[in-house]
């Protein structure tokens, strides 16, 4: 299974991050310690919502939708 998942900064509200992996646990661990190039500076991050998907295909195009503009509105209607 491959999770798309939606962060929040804690620090800065207006920041978001949407990304895929396996260990969302493990992702939200490299969030948080700085290994993540993108979100270190607007660490701590805490897990707004996940989706799992068993189609790797299908993970890959949510993930591109949640990134678009369209995908953002809905992110911001249902996720936050």
């Amino acid at each position: 299974m491959k999770f798309v998942y939606l962060i929040q900064s804690e620090r800065y509200s207006d920041k978001y991050y949407t990304g895929i992996t396996e260990d969302i646990k493990k992702r939200m661990t490299d969030h948080n310690t700085g290994k993540s190039l993108h979100t270190s500076k607007y660490k701590p991050w805490k897990l707004i919502a996940y989706t799992a998907f068993a189609d790797e295909h299908n993970v890959f195009e949510f993930e591109k939708y949640l990134k678009s503009g369209s995908g953002r509105a809905f992110s911001a209607k249902h996720f936050r």
